[in-house]
């Protein structure tokens, strides 16, 4: 084959990878809205606060070290003890449970069947909040994030489809990180839509979603729901946080992801656990491939805004996305 050829697909092999990573932000956010019809602005910081919770576990650093030694004037900074990975990220997951019970708890039972515009205010403070509570908690410098996952280049690929092309080929390039980002993905998918149809709390999330007020009356205890909507959803930013913090290291600027999740959003549909798998895998194939193909002819750095200009495309032409429920008012 030639190998202008193979590297497009080296290429669009990459652009998966990449797609799931984003994927997996925005199932964080398509559990939340699906389930309260809230969009939350603040998963990308729950990712970020999730991911800085479990190296501070790990390597037994002292929470709010920074505040403490400027009051008393100590200068403590860890415990002195080191917490295997497996141990760190359950007793993350139990941070992230407590998290969603205070949400709910201190914010969101006392928004029922306001606007959506209030709530979606609500998660813009709720993030900045939880950005600071972290960097109060962990500090600011960028943390190495090292959970056992392999990195680097698979040899395994690259030795088995160097064959396919000439001398200058060295078969494809695939990080290991990805491809067991896109196993974690599947697998996550699989068990959500398995949980929302099939259990008797997912088919109440839906319920929540379609009127609060209808699901209380008959029975439906909607501080449960939020609470359980929002463990999943700290769940799934964990999951996320562990993959971006062990890919590029575990910094304030990993909250960003969240707006790299929006276009995947407006792509597959805001309610659709699917659809955010399938318009992460189209945001991912369609910059990287855009970049080859295009990208040298205009300059290059088109994945900054290329998702963004399809997404629009997308509200154009199809607003509620390829998997999003059509929405029709009758009056």
């Amino acid at each position: 084959m030639p190998d202008q050829f193979l590297f497009g697909v080296e290429v669009v092999l990459n652009g998966l990878m990449a797609g799931v990573l984003y994927a997996l932000v925005a199932l964080g956010f398509v559990l939340i809205f699906k389930a309260s019809g809230i969009f939350n602005y603040a998963q990308g910081v729950m990712a970020l606060f999730a991911a800085l919770t479990l190296v501070g576990i790990m390597e037994g650093q002292v929470p709010f070290a920074h505040l403490i030694n400027a009051i008393f004037g100590t200068e403590v900074h860890y415990f002195g003890w080191n917490v295997p990975a497996l141990a760190a990220i359950l007793l993350t997951m139990v941070l992230m449970i407590f998290f969603a019970w205070a949400v709910n708890h201190f914010v969101m039972r006392h928004l029922v069947n306001q606007e959506p515009i209030i709530l979606f205010m609500a998660t813009i403070g709720l993030a900045y909040f939880l950005e600071g509570v972290g960097d109060l908690m962990w500090g600011s410098e960028i943390k190495k994030l090292d959970v056992g996952l392999p990195q680097g280049a698979s040899i395994w690929v690259e030795e088995n489809t160097a064959f396919l092309g000439t001398d200058n080929f060295f078969g494809f390039f695939i990080d290991k990180l990805d491809m067991v980002a896109a196993l974690v993905a599947a697998v996550l998918v699989i068990a959500l839509v398995a949980f929302a149809q099939y259990t008797k709390q997912g088919r109440a999330m839906r319920a929540v979603a379609d009127d609060h007020q209808a699901a209380l009356s008959v029975g439906i205890s909607l501080n449960f729901i939020w609470v359980l909507v929002w463990s999943l959803a700290g769940f799934v930013a964990l999951v996320a946080g562990i993959m971006w913090g062990a890919k590029s290291g575990v910094q304030f600027s990993l909250s960003l992801i969240a707006l790299k999740a929006l276009p995947v959003l407006m792509l597959g549909g805001f309610t659709s656990i699917p659809g955010a798998i399938v318009g992460g895998l189209i945001i991912g194939v369609g910059e990287k491939l855009f970049e080859f193909t295009i990208g040298p002819m205009i300059g290059g750095a088109t994945e900054n805004w290329f998702a963004y200009v399809l997404a629009l495309l997308f509200l154009v032409f199809r607003p509620q996305g390829l998997f999003g429920e059509k929405i029709i008012e009758r009056v």
